[in-house]
């Protein structure tokens, strides 16, 4: 896989495009006017490994609680503002690095003239975002229905409006609920544009259904080069979010580092309790980002022992025990209900040697 070139852009101390790492986004399902429960998520997310988040700005007093916000959290802060242009100019001035707005419903060109002025004044970067579901009517029309072309076309021509008023810190997202639209959009697009591409699945769904449409969608268009941000976007905990695209990106190769958890989907042979004790491995190994290796979690002596020797660390089930195994040797047989403290203490033990190093 070959990045396509897209142009640096800087949201806060982070820099997007231009060859960087691809960051991860989310954002709050908190009111933004509540800054204390908008701030205790977003340090959730930051300690799930979220890099970039976004909240909605739907009213002056939550443009007013950025600053508040902002001075108690990690990572870039992005307004989502629509309709009302004097929102978005208030959450540049209470320290927004970055808006997001569609200014096909600012209303009027010297509506949006007046944030971009603000934008440049403070150089926040302004995300031009188009989703089908708000394509204008005139592209519907001349297309025959909501289609890539016209949302190509749709972002192209509010980046060009932005341009003409004299600014191009800009960074473009063209999503749809329609995975193969959103492909297919962002494919044409990538040939159209060196701007930086925020990339998603909007709309995507409850954890099961969206974890899917996502990790097809946000595959076939990363592993063609294309995008600079993700964000999974699941209707649940925001959590969820970053540990689905933490997930995408490894399984694609782009990122590397943290703890990878392989499982078998049990059978009749399984003596154990494999999946509560899967779920409970895949929980305990997020707490070990600094690490990087592969963990097997198996359930019977057909592939389990084999499958075990593969990763760097792994347990093969028995009845009622496991083997704990190290780079392909067997550690120790450890009853069942031992096995989690088993692993941890490995783990543990990984992770101080990496410390030394």
């Amino acid at each position: 896989m070959e990045r396509k070139h897209t142009k640096q852009i800087h949201i806060g101390d982070k820099v997007i495009g231009g060859g960087a790492p691809i960051l991860i986004q989310s954002m709050c399902n908190t009111r933004t006017e509540d800054t204390e429960g908008t701030v205790r998520q977003i340090l959730e997310l930051e300690r799930a490994g979220c890099e970039i988040i976004r909240v909605a700005v739907p009213t002056m007093e939550a443009a007013e609680s950025l600053d508040k916000i902002k001075k108690q959290i990690h990572i870039p802060l992005v307004a989502d503002i629509h309709f009302d242009y004097r929102l978005a100019i208030a959450a540049i001035e209470h320290g927004a690095d970055k808006i997001r707005i569609n200014p096909g419903n600012i209303g009027a060109p010297e509506r949006v003239q007046a944030v971009v002025d603000k934008a440049k004044e403070r150089q926040i970067p302004i995300r031009v975002g188009v989703n089908s579901g708000s394509l204008e009517k005139p592209l519907i029309e001349k297309y025959g229905s909501v289609t890539a072309e016209g949302l190509v076309e749709s972002a192209l021509d509010k980046v060009h409006m932005i341009e003409h008023m004299g600014y191009d810190n800009l960074v473009i997202s063209i999503k749809s609920s329609d995975v193969m639209m959103c492909v297919k959009a962002h494919q044409q697009i990538a040939h159209k544009t060196d701007y930086p591409l925020h990339v998603g699945i909007t709309e995507a769904g409850t954890l099961t259904a969206g974890n899917i449409k996502s990790a097809i969608g946000l595959g076939l268009i990363l592993n063609q080069g294309i995008g600079d941000t993700i964000r999974v976007s699941l209707t649940g905990n925001p959590t969820e979010e970053i540990k689905s695209a933490k997930l995408i990106l490894r399984t694609l190769g782009i990122r590397k580092g943290g703890i990878e958890v392989v499982s078998c989907p049990t059978c009749g042979r399984t003596q154990i309790d494999l999946i509560g004790l899967a779920e409970k491995v895949e929980t305990m190994a997020a707490e070990f980002e600094d690490l990087n290796l592969k963990l097997a979690v198996m359930g019977c002596v057909v592939n389990g022992p084999g499958e075990a020797r593969e990763a760097d660390l792994g347990i093969a089930g028995g009845i009622g025990e496991g083997l704990l195994i190290k780079k392909g040797q067997v550690l120790r047989k450890v009853p069942e209900g031992e096995l989690l403290g088993a692993l941890r203490e490995e783990l543990v033990k990984l992770s101080k040697e990496k410390l030394m190093v």
